[in-house]
């Protein structure tokens, strides 16, 4: 598996033609950004991408996690955001219809 590093200028690279993106460190993660929204985040080495009642269910058909984390509590929390497909991961020929189905998302 890639590092956040290595897979953020994975994504970086992917969404070239998207207009500005910017990739912002937090939460020992990195979320991505389009016109101030956040739409995608790496964390633990692994890319989510925003979902909601719209697109959540293309990414369960896939079998595809949502982002969860523990707090220090022990509180287990899920996000709105799932697992990236493989295929997005791809140099060159990487399938780019995900990523333009977790924008709508960010802006409702």
């Amino acid at each position: 598996m890639a590092s956040s590093s290595e897979l953020t200028d994975l994504v970086m690279e992917q969404l070239t033609g998207f207009g500005l993106v910017l990739a912002r460190s937090m939460f020992g993660g990195v979320g991505f950004f389009h016109h101030n929204l956040m739409f995608a985040l790496i964390a633990y080495d692994e890319l989510y991408f925003k979902t909601d009642d719209q697109n959540r269910g293309q990414f369960e058909s896939e079998n595809l996690q949502p982002f969860c984390y523990e707090s220090k509590g022990g509180k287990r929390s899920v996000m709105s955001y799932h697992q990236a497909p493989d295929r997005v991961r791809c140099r060159g020929n990487a399938d780019l219809g995900p990523i333009r189905l977790c924008r709508s998302p960010a802006r409702r």
